[in-house]
């Protein structure tokens, strides 16, 4: 059968009679049922109906209908087919989707003068993403080799660049997630999100790098020296081989947008720019690095910017959203409490605004780091939250060039060797810098030998020496 443009009284009247011949079908159109899309003569119909089967959880006969709601009299059709109840299927939900889009347009009137422009673009998206329920996820007996082979060929996922982190995260991220990196203020939060959206671009994907506290000149100069491996300091020595060496890795790569928003912009404005760069660059954009969530503030009014926890909670929810619907790599980053600074792990209790972002997010990955660690060439990061794997709490050791501002996998012969020695290196400045009494005190002080169980010690934490060591690790300037 046609699928029907005119969705006058007459049509309407048909989609009710056929949906009380048969139970199950009413059912499949029972979660778009909305007597509010219906014709003012067919809303009693339509509102006696629901309440009906909401109230005794059956669908009432065309007698108890027609005895309820005398205005209009329903006729139920006899000798109907899977061809009728499919057509109904496919034209009632689109006849639910364009009532609902029509009423949701009229409804907006008022609250665009009042400029609230929020809860009309809410009333929109969800006129559109009306439709029945098709999509019925995974028959879990049916094919398990297929699935795991799916699983294991990065089905949906895209790699980071960084081999070591796909490792634990089942091979990189998804589209439709939101992926936050938490470190403290030096941390290196902006090097990670221009790393990967280098490792993205350079790989082919159309990748946006959206900078809410860096200029976008500041940012593409640091893409620059990871670009081209000419180092920041020697960038403006020689701009002819800069311009070459980046116009040659671009035509090779994607594309890759910088774009300055300031603070205190929403999803909306980043789904207005989304927009806007795929209309006039004919281009779908894979990949949205935001520097930093923090920033942003929520599309509500209503919520208080103090108020940290809610503020977070509704912006996170806000980009995960965003991330589903446009069906894009999000990526972003969050700012570790000060009392982080002096912890070698790190868990929720140290991202400022807390649970909220953790509980929003997809994966949480924290980087620790010094200014120390970065001179000797290394980033250490630690995954807080993953949904994709079981690596939670897994520490992942990556090499920094500090010259070309490039993070890289290590070598595999240096991978196990520094794991193992960044934390002795640490708790080796502890002991040097810091006063230590013991319940007993030995006669000849020694280091413990593996396996051997050591007895708990009490640090004195005033000593201006370990105040220092510790202030090292946490305040360096955010890169």
């Amino acid at each position: 059968m046609k699928q029907n443009t005119d969705y006058g009284i007459e049509i309407q009247k048909t989609y009710l009679e056929i949906m009380l011949s048969d139970a199950q079908t009413f059912v499949r159109c029972q979660g778009i049922f909305d007597p509010q899309n219906f014709d003012r003569k067919l809303q009693p119909t339509a509102e006696f109906i629901k309440n009906f089967v909401d109230e005794h959880n059956t669908l009432p006969t065309e007698k108890i209908v027609n005895s309820a709601c005398t205005q209009t009299k329903l006729e139920v059709p006899q000798g109907l087919n899977d061809q009728h109840y499919d057509w109904l299927l496919t034209d009632f939900e689109t006849f639910s989707r364009h009532k609902s889009l029509e009423r949701a347009i009229l409804e907006s009137a008022d609250l665009l003068e009042k400029g609230e422009y929020g809860p009309v673009e809410t009333k929109i998206k969800e006129a559109v993403q009306i439709g029945l329920q098709k999509d019925l996820g995974i028959d879990y007996f049916a094919d398990p080799k297929g699935r795991l082979m799916g699983l294991k060929d990065n089905n949906g996922q895209v790699s980071t660049g960084w081999e070591s982190l796909d490792k634990k995260l089942f091979g990189g991220f998804n589209k439709g997630e939101l992926n936050i990196f938490a470190g403290g203020s030096g941390a290196g939060k902006s090097l990670f999100l221009a790393n990967l959206g280098c490792n993205w671009a350079l790989n082919g994907m159309n990748v946006v790098y959206l900078t809410l506290e860096l200029s976008e000149n500041l940012v593409a100069m640091r893409v620059d020296s990871m670009m081209t491996d000419i180092p920041s300091r020697e960038i403006f020595r020689d701009l002819d081989t800069v311009e070459m060496k980046v116009k040659m890795a671009g035509k090779k790569a994607g594309s890759f947008q910088i774009k300055y928003m300031p603070s205190g912009k929403t999803a909306n404005d980043i789904r207005s720019f989304i927009k806007e760069y795929e209309v006039k660059n004919n281009r779908k954009i894979d990949v949205i690095l935001v520097d930093y969530l923090d920033l942003l503030m929520p599309m509500s009014k209503k919520v208080s910017p103090s108020d940290l926890f809610v503020k977070d909670k509704f912006v996170s929810e806000e980009l995960r959203n965003l991330a589903m619907e446009l069906q894009i790599i999000f990526v972003t980053a969050s700012q570790l409490n000060r009392a982080s600074v002096e912890e070698i792990e790190f868990d929720h209790s140290h991202i400022a605004g807390g649970l909220s972002k953790i509980q929003t997010a997809d994966n949480v990955i924290g980087i620790f780091t010094s200014r120390a660690m970065r001179e000797r060439g290394r980033y250490q990061i630690q995954l807080m939250k993953t949904r994709s794997s079981s690596g939670v709490g897994a520490k992942i050791d990556l090499e920094f060039d500090i010259d070309c501002l490039r993070i890289t996998d290590l070598a595999e012969d240096e991978d196990n060797s520094y794991s193992q020695s960044t934390t002795s290196s640490v708790m080796a400045g502890l002991k040097r810098t810091s006063n230590v009494t013991q319940d007993k005190e030995p006669d000849t002080p020694k280091e413990p030998t593996q396996g051997e169980i050591v007895k708990p010690i009490r640090a004195e934490t005033d000593s201006t020496k370990l105040r220092t060591f510790l202030q090292n690790l946490g305040n360096d300037e955010d890169e």
